[in-house]
């Protein structure tokens, strides 16, 4: 890497020429294709890495199988730097999707350099909160999804019309149409049944149409009622699921912002011991 490349990194732009050869001697160059996988949570912590081209994903798997991405980075974005500072092993996955180009600094070289330069913690913590920004935004715009436009994408022909029906059905418009009928029918056939009439007292035409109505009518409701209930069952699971990622975005970015903290203080302190 050299220093004009490394001053692209919002990370280092603002290092002083010395500063920035010395960090170019420290960093090796790592070719990685799409769908490699560059570490997985749980492992050591061994290295720190910038984007100089290309796209990788920070991910986490959830107890119950789900996949949770926190960030989409790209070129001159960082990361792993967290496992670096506190020592703990890998909190999440990272996954290059796009081929890329990546600077790799180790361990070692990563905590001398803070050490020496003690700006660039506050440029990472900078970053960070930048981070953590673009973190709410995903989870406003990307994360919440609207519970009946997923639910309306899913609509057949028959689950509008039962839910049309069902909605009729249970409405006063239904009451008053049913009761207006069956007087029309019962005057029809009782007042006037030998002009007009068909159906005489005790109307068992009526009372058949009405016992084919009810037996019809209950199923749809039914229906109705079953995608009620699948739409209460998809709103829990995205309910559950923006919450889980804000947990899991917030806990990593305090997490990061406890470790910088700390480095960031113990390297002032050196500073002033000298």
């Amino acid at each position: 890497m050299t220093v004009e490349t490394l001053r692209q990194v919002p990370l280092f732009e603002s290092l002083d020429d010395a500063s920035a050869r010395e960090l170019c001697e420290l960093i090796e160059t790592l070719d990685c294709p799409a769908n490699r996988v560059l570490f997985h949570a749980g492992d050591v912590g061994d290295a720190m890495y910038l984007i100089e081209t290309g796209k990788v994903r920070i991910r986490v798997q959830t107890k119950d199988g789900h996949e949770v991405t926190l960030a989409e980075l790209g070129r001159g974005d960082f990361f792993g730097e967290m496992a670096l500072l506190d020592g703990e092993r890998r909190s999440a996955d990272a996954m290059v999707t796009e081929d890329a180009k990546l600077a790799l600094l180790s361990r070692e070289h990563f905590l001398s350099f803070m050490r020496s330069s003690p700006d660039v913690a506050l440029e990472m913590l900078t970053a960070l909160a930048n981070r953590l920004r673009r973190t709410d935004e995903l989870l406003r715009h990307s994360a919440t999804r609207n519970v009946n436009v997923e639910e309306a994408a899913r609509l057949t022909l028959a689950d509008r019309a039962a839910d049309i029906i069902a909605e009729f059905g249970g409405s006063w418009k239904f009451i008053f149409a049913a009761v207006l009928f069956f007087n029309v029918w019962m005057v029809i056939n009782t007042l006037l049944f030998e002009k007009m009439g068909f159906d005489a007292y005790p109307f068992l035409l009526l009372s058949t149409g009405i016992n084919m109505l009810a037996v019809l009518q209950a199923p749809i409701i039914l229906m109705s009622q079953n995608r009620q209930s699948h739409k209460d069952r998809l709103r829990a699971e995205i309910d559950y699921q923006v919450n889980l990622k804000n947990e899991l975005a917030l806990n990593e970015i305090i997490q990061r912002l406890k470790a910088l903290e700390r480095d960031y203080l113990r390297m002032t302190l050196e500073k002033q011991s000298e």
